[in-house]
């Protein structure tokens, strides 16, 4: 298992960049734009983890996910806390022990490749595949949603 990032929400991307970047110092290396979905990625990384990050290996070093919503929205109760990724050689493997240890799968891994639990203290955590997603596969496929992540 291996830490990927945090993830954030963030009200306004130019004030939250001016804040990570130009003051605090990270340094941008990804962004996605996704239109259907309306919100923008912003993925940062320390000045020491930016070789890591921008290397294409698997998914490189650990970074800052800044996550802004085009359609405005105001962030109670830790809202603006999105999430832990950790990304794990065998997700199957992995959410089927979480499972029998009692752990709820709030977002199954139905396409292999992501699924989200949550801690005790209801933090969401994102399980990611390592490498290439692994074939839909049952009880994963057909499981449904349970909660919120």
């Amino acid at each position: 298992m291996r830490y990927l990032h945090t993830m954030v929400r963030v009200t306004d991307l130019d004030q939250a960049l001016d804040f990570y970047v130009t003051k605090f110092g990270l340094v941008e290396t990804r962004r996605i734009e996704n239109e259907k979905g309306r919100f923008t990625l912003v993925f940062l990384a320390a000045p020491d983890d930016v070789a890591g990050a921008k290397s294409g290996a698997s998914r490189g070093s650990p970074t800052l996910e800044l996550t802004y919503n085009w359609d405005p929205e105001t962030y109670t109760g830790g809202r603006n806390f999105g999430h832990l990724a950790y990304e794990v050689d065998d997700i199957y493997a992995l959410c089927d022990k979480l499972m029998k240890a009692g752990v709820t799968i709030n977002r199954p891994p139905r396409d292999g490749n992501m699924a989200f639990i949550r801690s005790p203290d209801n933090i969401s955590i994102e399980i990611l595949q390592k490498g290439e997603p692994k074939a839909p596969a049952e009880p994963w496929a057909s499981m449904q949603n349970t909660g919120n992540w």
